[in-house]
């Protein structure tokens, strides 16, 4: 079999089977929440006004949520900037990955600054990202 990409193409591809088990994780934690706080479906988020731990179960949807809209953009900068660095790229997307996991789990405490104590990082791992992105745009423009 003809190889695209180089061998260490893998790297990124390990990385993003990595955080989708992260995503699924999350995904576990609020559904023990929903049974935990009594909130059911089809409501996303718990009224303050009907239910006595309405934030906590909040905080915990949010943090999965706000992994799930961020997802798209870590997906596309990880995929394109590992073509062109993939082992930088697998590096950051390990260290967003991470920060996610912290990120998550700080917000799920029910006090929604403590998503940022290292959660806050991930945000220089997606910059990190967009400039291997950017770089392997240019290199196929010049080839």
């Amino acid at each position: 079999m003809e190889m695209i990409m180089g061998k260490e193409y893998g790297y990124v591809v390990i990385v993003v089977v990595v955080y989708c088990c992260l995503n699924m994780w999350m995904g576990y934690q609020v559904v023990k929440a929903r049974k935990k706080y009594k909130v059911n479906f089809p409501n996303l988020y718990a009224l303050e006004s009907e239910n006595k731990n309405a934030k906590i179960f909040n905080c915990v949807q949010r943090g999965h949520q706000n992994s799930l809209e961020m997802m798209p953009v870590f997906f596309i900068l990880i995929v394109l900037g590992g073509m062109g660095h993939p082992c930088v790229s697998a590096a950051l997307g390990l260290f967003y990955t991470v920060t996610r996991y912290f990120y998550f789990t700080g917000y799920s405490t029910g006090d929604p600054q403590n998503r940022l104590t290292i959660g806050k990082y991930g945000f220089l791992a997606l910059f990190g990202l967009m400039i291997c992105t950017i770089s392997f745009g240019i290199k196929l423009l010049r080839s």
